[in-house]
Parts: structure tokens; C-alpha cells; sequence
């Protein structure tokens, strides 16, 4: 949480340095500055595409908080900007130009200067260039740094001839990747992490005479060459020029071989020579460079032979390119050897710093630089919420990748990286991608089938974009409403969460494994191991969150009734991977009180590996290590030496990287812990078959978005939506009605797809293609009108319908208590008041779990549809309204009457939901008639069905028997009486217990 840091005072600052001893001297035949930012109120705090200053983060807390000040001390005008700042994961600010503006031109200059307030931290501050492309946000990146090290104010000057293209992060891939200076959008500040501090800056202008070698520059192809023991590997030297003009003078560039662990003579024959491009030469002009490596018939790991270039003329390539010879010869590279000898013939060959690597998980946006990949042996990277290529393609989110497992080349055994993202609703990453309701809308699906196609969509989708790793399913038992993540959840129940674990089959393939090395399937992750959706309320300690990240308050026998039972079905079905929780688990008897999942070894070692037999990896949760109690070095090996096999830590790489090794040198964590957990990421590795074909399959890539996959997400929205309530058969809808349509999310993509999609906290609007509830409509009805607030004339209409809920949110940030409750907007209280009072009206709510509707507006609606998350395909909402499906969907949480009754869920003691768990009525199916006789005739069959063991039986005579029930108390009331033995019925049902379930419904109906 963002902290308020103290400011020193003006008048100290200056004494400590006088302004005029920090401006350096300029050359006399130099231009005069150039003024860009003077801070005097002329440019303004707005984001694009409006021209301003605005500030970023990694979470809520890590933006930094911006304003204009006068100070006294001001090196330049009156006013300076200052503000505060307290980062764990990045933060900073930007000055972007308006994009109806054209770009600027400095490629007069020299270089940017600045006034900086200096606070002696000795802390290393990046700044950025955005160079080319359309916009601001579609330009390349170029960053060079300064370090404070000193007190007051200071001019820094940064020529232009230090900034280097950022390898780590590109939002566009690369445009040309030559600081042209010509179109330039502007420039960001990165501050420092893990310092409370201030800042205050002033005067950013341009200053001197361009350096010559700005006007063109050499670049490589490649980074890394690899190439088979005998091959030849050719590097292709390219000259550009600022505005793609030849070159006024010649460039010339020296090539030698040298240093790296290849042998001259003997793995490859030395080179060296000069290339020269003459005056003249054409922008984009290439030249060869060749390196032959030698055959000497004996197996090796790969080796590295460094390219040195000395370019004269040119800015040179910002980073020296390495031939590399691939290892060849040894026995992990067999593919027809068992996986379990690949791994022990590899694992024996690793030094501790390479089984450190890959122990560990960085953030691609993180990377210092990629060659850190080969210093540090990554095994993995990860897209975080939100962290995409721009622009967000699959064509570019293939070559982003590909260039990360091409560094991984680099290393002595090319161990590939296995890149992880969050598609929890299909590849939500992927703008474009086909978005599938969220988990809490399949779990009303009660189809298990469709879960698994939604698995194998989501599957194909990403894999197609050179993704082998999914952190999905979540299968948290869901207890609370209040939580931010309810919607990740199938729902309350866990014999609903284990029967739509079909999923995992759908991402994976087969139990066994053998399906991961194809094309279309990805290693799944069960997450958040174990009692994430059994936080108490209040019990959260994570920045402002109120139940996420809290604490878990059970008896052992609930820990293995309700959140442990989902775990042992994944392990059952072969998932790939298991995340803990963020959350503490505070088992009730064992003296031991809260105590954070990923430090609990009792958990993930005992329960997880020993007793169920996993034999996949765990992966920690993001900087999760970070909330152990203790210092960094105790976090590394409580969170180690508990079972965690793979560390996500998306900023500390290096850091941790370096603890481990250390904490293993020390024997506080033994090397058999360490041999165990790398062996568990390599056995995935090579199921992935990542060493066979380590970059991406793009053959699928033209299916992502396609009809076909759309139509799963279509049938997906509709089997989801539940019918709450239906007064007088209002539903479904007749073309030939005439429809007012209101509401905040009748007509907003972003709204309906909610957190987790294209960014981490999802966001309202036309954020990706899809077809919105209002436009699905709009091809059923002959005559509709639409009105947002509802504020257009409401008479002549036949029927009103209403979309109303909540705006996207992720994890945390969603709790309630935390900016969020559990009620309607007064907006969307007024069109519901406006239109119903009107009109015959059915309300949709669209959101990610229930929401509090009380007696008077429930009584005031003719029909009511809990319409959860239903992504992009608003068809699949309009198919089940205007009749072309039934309503089949069924609560998988227990909706509430009041806030006041939370948590509520199947079982409890006291019960007595506005609507009970599994209800759910239906359109275009005749309901039986018979009453009491009936339901004992079926209660009869159904018994018999379970015996037989015939599940679809089973399940067709209890789904009428509850048809039953639903039509009877829908028409006197669903007091507590029913709502109990219904909400027992359905969590039957799914056991399999068919008999039963007859037996508690003919208890409901008598009841009613």
C-alpha cells in the first residue's frame, strides 16, 4: 500500500548543491535547447490518446502519486513535478503526445536532459524513449538509466547514443529497432522498487549537436545462431539510417571469433575480416558473416562461440551475438529413451546454478535484458495478467516467444523454457481469442462435457501461440460471496467442482500424459492448493483486500470434505501442475494457527506428494514466497523445503536465483530436495516435447476466434444462464414483441467477459470481438429500443428487458469492502425501478456472483436470469431468451437474501437463500404432472437407476422431480423449509446418489 513519504525541505536541498555547479558546459556551436516538459501547468495529467503525464503500476499501490508544486528551489519556472512513490512491483510515469498530433523530430539533438531532485538512495532509474510506429502505445521502446547517488538538484544528461532497444519488454515486437528520432512519442520513468522514497523533477529538454553515429546503425538478425556440430551458422549484419536514407559516409564493421567455451580449431574454424558498407549503401542493406564449426565425432553439451563486432560509423548492435554449437550425442536428446532416463541422464549433468534456474520464474515484462535466459538457466516465463506483445496477435505473441527459447539456446544443455500465462476463460490474454464464460457460469452448466470442450478450445488457442503452460483450472470451493474471486470457482459445492474437472482432460489430453506433446493441448494447473474459497471475512492482511489472501479457519474433516476432495480428482485425472494459495490454512486442533500455504509442508509434501501421489510440479503463486514471515532467505527455503518446486518471482529472479544457491551451499536446503523438484519440471518438459520442438506450432493459429470454437463459447453462455424467476411464462421472448432494452451492461463486451480479460483486472468496453447481449438481440427482434439509462420514452413496448450487474474486477481488488459490494448501481436500481414499473420486464444480471436483490424489486419483476460472466458470445444469452435453447442452467452457489446471511452454502444448519443452491427453472420443456404421485414414482426409478448404475437415467428422473418441486414452490414461496432438503437434492444428484435426491425433493415439495 502506497505509503506517504516525508519531503526535506527546499531550503536544505539547495544548500546541499548550488544549481549552477550541476549544469555542464555546451558546445559552441551547438543548437539551442529545445524545451520539452516545463512543468508549469502546460501539459496536463490525461492518458492516451490525449497528450499528458500519467502513471503506472503493477497493482493499485505501485503508480506513483503525481502532482505540480512551486517550490522556491524550482531550477526552472516556478513549478516543479513532484510526488511520492512506494513500489514492490513497477511503477512509474509517462509523458505521452496527443496521437491526433504528429510525432516529434529530435534527431537534431544530441540527447534529453533533466533536472532531478537527487535523494542519495543509490538506486538506478530507468528512462525510455518511444521511438516510431502510429502512437505512443505502438512504438518502440528505447531505455538507457542514471543512478541517484546524490543530494539535490542535478541536471542529467542522457544522450541519445546510450539508450539501447529494450529486449526484455516490446509492446510492438520491433518496428525497425533503429532510434530514429524522427517520430518521436515521448518518454517514461521507471522508479526504483523497494524504496519508500520522493521525487521531483524539472526543465526535460533537448540539448546539443547529434552525434554522427545516430544517423545510422548495424544491427544482427539474431542474438543467438545456433547450428548442428559441422554446420555453418551465418550472421546477417543489416545498416539503417534515420528516415531509411543511404549513408553520407561509410560504415564499417570488424568481425572476430573469440572467447566463449567453443574451441577454436577444434569445434569451429576462427573468422575475422571487415564488412564495410560504402557512402551510398541504401538503408536496410545486408551483409554475410560466415562461421564454420568443425565434426569431432564426440558427445557434447553446447557450445558458445561470441561474434565480436567493432563498427566505425554506426551505432553497433547493443549486444555481442553468440554461435552456438548444439549439444549433441547424449542421451537426454534421445527421444525414443524412456522420459524418466532423459530426466536422470540430464539431471546428472546439471551444475547447482542450473538446477537454480530452473527452479525459477521471471516475468517477461522483468527481464533486465534476455540474455539473462542463458546467464541465470531460466526454466520458465510467464505472461502476468495484462503482459502482452503489442500488437496483441497470436502472430506476435508466437515470435515474442520464440525469441525467449531461442536465448534458451544459448545455454550449455538448451534446456527449453516452459512459458506459462492465466487463460482461466479461454486465452484471455489474446485479443481476439475466444472468450468462454467463466468457471461460476460452467458450474451452472452442470455439463461436464462442456467444460471439457471449453478446456480443449481454450487448449488449442493458446498452444497456437507458442504457450505449453496454462495456470487453469481453479478449483477453489467457493464458500463466501464477498470474495473477489468467487467467479473463478464452479462453485460452493465440491462434488460440483470434481465433476467439472472434465476440464482438465479438455487442456491436457489423456490421464497419462501422452497427448501434451500435441499441438492443440497445454499443461493444466490446479490452483490454489488448499481452502482459498474458505477465507474468513475481514481476515485478509494484503493492502486494502478483505477476504482474498485471508485466512482458512477449519476442522481437518472439513479441510477433506470441502477443499482437499477437488485436489485428489485432478491428481487422479494427471494434472500437469499445482499452485498453492496465497491464503493461510488454520487448521482447527493443531496448535499451530495460521499458517501461509506456501510454507506449509504438512500440506503440499505430505497431503499433495506423499499421500495422493502427485508427480507433477508445483509452481508458487506470484511473489507469493514474499508474504512467508521472515527474511528473503528464509522465505527461499521454508517455501523450498515445504514442496514448491518452481518459484514464480517476477521481479527477483536474479535474487532469488542467488538465495537458493546459497541456501543449498549452506545445506539449509538439501540437494536431493533440489534434484526432486527439478526433475519433476523436466519430466513436464519433455511430455511437452519442448526439446523436440521448443518453438511455437502456429498451424492452429488460424483456428483462434474461428466459428467453430465461438460456437463452443455460444453453447457455453447458454447452457450458463439460470432462470431465477419466469412470472406468467414471460420467457422466452417472441420476435414479434416489441423490446425496450436498458442497463449498464446491456451492450459492453468488457463487462460481460469481467476480470482476466486482455488485462489482469479486465476492463468496460469494446476491449476485444464479440458480440454484446444488445447486438445478439437486436437479430431476434423485429423492433427494439435501447436506451442505456433507460431515459427514452418507455411506452408503445411490449416487454422490457434490463442488463444490469457489476464492472470487471480480479482477485483482491474485488472483495467486498474493498470499493465493491454486493448491490446493485443506483443507475442500474433506477432503469430496473423505470423500466419494470413500466412494462412487463425480465433483469439479467451480469456478474461474477450473486447479487443482493431485494423483496420489493424481485416482486416487481416478471422474469430474473443470473447471467454470471458469459464472455464474448452474447448469442449464446439471446439463444436461451428468445427460445432457439431451453433454460437448463442451475445455481452453483446459493444466491442470498441479504448480505447480512454471508457466507450461506448447501448444508449449513441454518438455511434460507432467496434462491437455494441447483435451482434453476426451465423454458420449452412440459413439466409432469402428478404432483406427490409422481414424484414417489420417480423417487422409485431413480433408485433403481443408481443401483443399475445408469447415470443418465439417474440424472433425467431426478431433473423432473425437480421440475416438480421448482414449479410448486416457485408458485408459494421458497421459505426455509424447501430451500434445505431442494439444495441436498442437487449436491445428490451430482454424487450419483439418484434415490436420494428424489427423497430430499419429495421433502422440499411437501414442504412447499
Amino acid at each position: 500500500m502506497r505509503r506517504t513519504a516525508l519531503l526535506a525541505s527546499a531550503a536544505l536541498l539547495t544548500t546541499l548543491l548550488p544549481l549552477t555547479a550541476a549544469a555542464p558546459a555546451s558546445g559552441a556551436d551547438d543548437p539551442a535547447p529545445v524545451p520539452v516538459d516545463r512543468f508549469e501547468g502546460e501539459v496536463p495529467f490525461a492518458s492516451p490518446p490525449a497528450e499528458g503525464v500519467f502513471t503506472w503500476g503493477s497493482d493499485n499501490d505501485d503508480p506513483p502519486a503525481l502532482r505540480l508544486a512551486a517550490r522556491d528551489d524550482a531550477p526552472e519556472g516556478d513549478q516543479v513535478l513532484t510526488g511520492t512513490y512506494d513500489i514492490s512491483g513497477y511503477g512509474g510515469f509517462t509523458h505521452t503526445f496527443a496521437y491526433a498530433e504528429p510525432a516529434h523530430d529530435w534527431s537534431a539533438h544530441k540527447g534529453i536532459r533533466f533536472w532531478w531532485d537527487g535523494q542519495s538512495n543509490g538506486k538506478q532509474i530507468a528512462f525510455e524513449l518511444k521511438d516510431g510506429g502510429t502512437n505512443g502505445e505502438a512504438s518502440e521502446l528505447w531505455t538507457t538509466s542514471f543512478t541517484d547517488d546524490f543530494s539535490g538538484w542535478k541536471q542529467i544528461e542522457l544522450p541519445f547514443t546510450d539508450f539501447t532497444y529494450r529486449t526484455d519488454y516490446q509492446p510492438v515486437g520491433g518496428i525497425d529497432h533503429i532510434l530514429g528520432l524522427t517520430e518521436t512519442w515521448g518518454y517514461a520513468v521507471t522508479l526504483p522498487v523497494g524504496t519508500k522514497d520522493q521525487l521531483a523533477m524539472d526543465g526535460v529538454e533537448l540539448y546539443g549537436k547529434a552525434d554522427q553515429s545516430l544517423k545510422a546503425s548495424v544491427r544482427t538478425d539474431s542474438a543467438v545462431y545456433p547450428t548442428d556440430e559441422g554446420g555453418t551458422a551465418t550472421a546477417r549484419l543489416t545498416v539503417g539510417t534515420i528516415g531509411d536514407t543511404a549513408l553520407d559516409e561509410p560504415v564499417t564493421v570488424t568481425y572476430e571469433t573469440t572467447g566463449g567455451t567453443g574451441d577454436p580449431g577444434k569445434d569451429y574454424t576462427p573468422v575475422t575480416g571487415t564488412v564495410t558498407f560504402p557512402a551510398g549503401t541504401a538503408s536496410g542493406a545486408t551483409r554475410e558473416i560466415r562461421v564454420p564449426t568443425l565434426r569431432d565425432r564426440s558427445a557434447e553439451p553446447a557450445e558458445t562461440i561470441p561474434l565480436k563486432l567493432t563498427v566505425t560509423g554506426a551505432k553497433a548492435p547493443a549486444e555481442t551475438p553468440q554461435i552456438v554449437v548444439d549439444a549433441h550425442g547424449l542421451p537426454y536428446l534421445d527421444s525414443e529413451l524412456p522420459v524418466r532416463k532423459r530426466v536422470a541422464d540430464l539431471l546428472s549433468r546439471l551444475s547447482l546454478e542450473e538446477k537454480a534456474g530452473q527452479m525459477t520464474q521471471a516475468e517477461r515484462g522483468a527481464l533486465t535484458t534476455s540474455g539473462d535466459i542463458a546467464t541465470y538457466a531460466l526454466g520458465s516465463l510467464l505472461s502476468g495478467g495484462g503482459s502482452t506483445p503489442t500488437p496483441n496477435t497470436a502472430e506476435a505473441w508466437a515470435k515474442m516467444i520464440d525469441g525467449f527459447q531461442l536465448r534458451a539456446q544459448a545455454t550449455r544443455f538448451q534446456i527449453p523454457l516452459i512459458y506459462g500465462v492465466d487463460a482461466v476463460h479461454g486465452h484471455n490474454n489474446l485479443a481476439g481469442a475466444t472468450i468462454m464464460p467463466h468457471n461460476i457460469g460452467l458450474g451452472a452448466s452442470r455439463n461436464p462435457q462442456l467444460a471439457y470442450q471449453a478446456g480443449a478450445v481454450t487448449a488449442a488457442e493458446t498452444r497456437a501461440t507458442g504457450i505449453p503452460w496454462d495456470f487453469a483450472p481453479c478449483l477453489c470451493v467457493t464458500r463466501d460471496d464477498r470474495w473477489g474471486r468467487v467467479y473463478e470457482s464452479f462453485g460452493e459445492d465440491p462434488a460440483l467442482v470434481e465433476s467439472m474437472e472434465t476440464v482438465i482432460q479438455g487442456l491436457q489430453g489423456r490421464p497419462d500424459g501422452r497427448d501434451l506433446d500435441r499441438g492443440d493441448k497445454v499443461l493444466a494447473t490446479a490452483k490454489h492448493f488448499v481452502g482459498d474459497g474458505g477465507t474468513e471475512y475481514g481476515s485478509s492482511t494484503t493492502g486494502t483486500y478483505t477476504i482474498d489472501q485471508g485466512v482458512t479457519k477449519v476442522t481437518r474433516k472439513q479441510l477433506e470434505a470441502v477443499h482437499l476432495a477437488p485436489y485428489e480428482t485432478a491428481v487422479d485425472r494427471g494434472v500437469g501442475t499445482v499452485m498453492p494459495s496465497f491464503s493461510s490454512l488454520d487448521l482447527i486442533g493443531d496448535d499451530q494457527g495460521p499458517v501461509k500455504m506456501h510454507a506449509r509442508a504438512d500440506m503440499i509434501n505430505g497431503v499433495l506428494k506423499d499421500r495422493m501421489g502427485f508427480d507433477g510440479f508445483v509452481i508458487s503463486d506470484w511473489q507469493a514466497i514474499d508474504q512467508i514471515p521472515g527474511d528473503y532467505a528464509s522465505d527461499v527455503r521454508t517455501s523450498v523445503n515445504a514442496g514448491l518446486d518452481m518459484i514464480m518471482v517476477p521481479y527477483a529472479y536474479r535474487d532469488f536465483h542467488g538465495t537458493l544457491v546459497d541456501e543449498v551451499g549452506a545445506g539449509r536446503i538439501s540437494e536431493r530436495r533440489i534434484d526432486d523438484a527439478v526433475s519433476r519440471i523436466l519430466t513436464q518438459k519433455f511430455r511437452l516435447g519442448l526439446f523436440e520442438k521448443p518453438y511455437a506450432d502456429t498451424s492452429g493459429a488460424s483456428e483462434i476466434g474461428s466459428a467453430e470454437h465461438r460456437a463452443v463459447a455460444r453453447r457455453a453462455a447458454a447452457e450458463s444462464q439460470v432462470l431465477l424467476k419466469n412470472a406468467g411464462g414471460l420467457l422466452p421472448l417472441r420476435k414479434s414483441q416489441k423490446v425496450y432494452v436498458a442497463g449498464s451492461n446491456a451492450d459492453d463486451i468488457g463487462n460481460q467477459s469481467g476480470g482476466w480479460t486482455v488485462t489482469w483486472q479486465g476492463s468496460s468496453g469494446d476491449i476485444t470481438p464479440g458480440t454484446t447481449v444488445l447486438e445478439a438481440m437486436r437479430k431476434h427482434a423485429a423492433r427494439l429500443t435501447y436506451s442505456k439509462d433507460a431515459s427514452a420514452p418507455t411506452g408503445g413496448h411490449d416487454v422490457g428487458v434490463v442488463v444490469v450487474g457489476e464492472t470487471p474486477y480480479a482477485e483482491g481488488v474485488g472483495d467486498v469492502g474493498n470499493g465493491h459490494d454486493l448491490r446493485l448501481s443506483p443507475a442500474d436500481q433506477a432503469a430496473v425501478d423505470k423500466v419494470c414499473g413500466a412494462m412487463k420486464c425480465a433483469v439479467l444480471i451480469v456478474a461474477g456472483r450473486p447479487q443482493i436483490v431485494d423483496d420489493g424489486t424481485v416482486a416487481g419483476i416478471d422474469a430474473l436470469v443470473a447471467s454470471w460472466l458469459p464472455g464474448t458470445e452474447g448469442d449464446g444469452v439471446a439463444d436461451v431468451l428468445y427460445g432457439k435453447r431451453p433454460f437448463t442452467g442451475q445455481l452453483p452457489v446459493s444466491w442470498p437474501r441479504s448480505e447480512a446471511q454471508l457466507p450461506i452454502n448447501v448444508g449449513d444448519t441454518s438455511y434460507d437463500p432467496r434462491f437455494p443452491y441447483g435451482w434453476g427453472l426451465t423454458t420449452l420443456t412440459k413439466v409432469p404432472e402428478g404432483g406427490a404421485a409422481t414424484l414417489k414414482a420417480l423417487g422409485v426409478a431413480a433408485a433403481a437407476a443408481e443401483k443399475a448404475g445408469a447415470q443418465a437415467a439417474g440424472r433425467a428422473l431426478v431433473t423432473k422431480a425437480r421440475l416438480i418441486v421448482q414449479q410448486r414452490a416457485a408458485g408459494t414461496g421458497i421459505t426455509e423449509a424447501v430451500a434445505g432438503p431442494f439444495a441436498d437434492a442437487d449436491h445428490l444428484l451430482v454424487t450419483g446418489r439418484y434415490g436420494a435426491a428424489v427423497e430430499r425433493l419429495r421433502a422440499a415439495y411437501r414442504a412447499a
